[in-house]
């Protein structure tokens, strides 16, 4: 009796922990999923990401997160499907907070299935990289800006040249001056 006894202490204590830490992250929506995709725990994180409090989201639907278009396109049913099948689910797109408002997320569905292989539900993490999103298409448009400043430049020859002296690029000046197309 002493040693279960022990080992239901144990049991306890690490379960405590393991609440503690993913109560703990805050930067990371952590809850999971039944089968059919009804949220059955809600950690900080995901009340801090996504609006709601736990008492708001447990035993709703997942799909509430996405966009009504998404929805009608039965991408929740989708993901889900995805999981099950590969044993994850790994994206980034649109997702929705109670207030409306979206935010660039980047998602990861795993499966959980017990030690016989039944379907007990998903573990799904969320994360808000809107501003990653952001910076990412600035720094493209800046590129492409400077492309087209480069392209356009007829006075100068602008190309680059790689670490072994290959020509990478070669502006309009460049075929002007030198005589030669990209191409060639």
């Amino acid at each position: 009796i002493t040693e279960r006894v022990a080992a239901q202490n144990a049991l306890r204590e690490s379960e405590r922990r393991f609440r503690l830490l993913a109560e703990g992250v805050t930067d990371y929506a952590i809850y999971m999923l039944d089968p059919s995709g009804v949220d059955m725990n809600w950690n900080a994180g995901a009340e801090r990401l996504k609006g709601y409090t736990a008492d708001e989201i447990v035993g709703q639907h997942f799909s509430r997160f996405y966009s009504k278009d998404d929805r009608a396109a039965g991408l929740p049913g989708r993901v889900l499907a995805i999981a099950e099948r590969e044993g994850r689910f790994e994206s980034e797109g649109w997702r929705l907070r109670k207030d409306g408002s979206r935010f660039w997320a980047s998602v990861v569905v795993d499966v959980i299935r017990d030690p016989s292989g039944k379907l007990e539900g998903f573990a799904k993490v969320t994360r808000d990289i809107t501003e990653r999103r952001a910076a990412l298409e600035a720094l493209q448009e800046s590129e492409r800006q400077f492309r087209l400043l480069i392209a356009s430049v007829t006075d100068y020859a602008i190309y680059m040249l790689d670490l072994n002296g290959i020509i990478t690029s070669w502006n309009a000046g460049a075929q002007r001056i030198k005589g030669y197309a990209a191409d060639e």
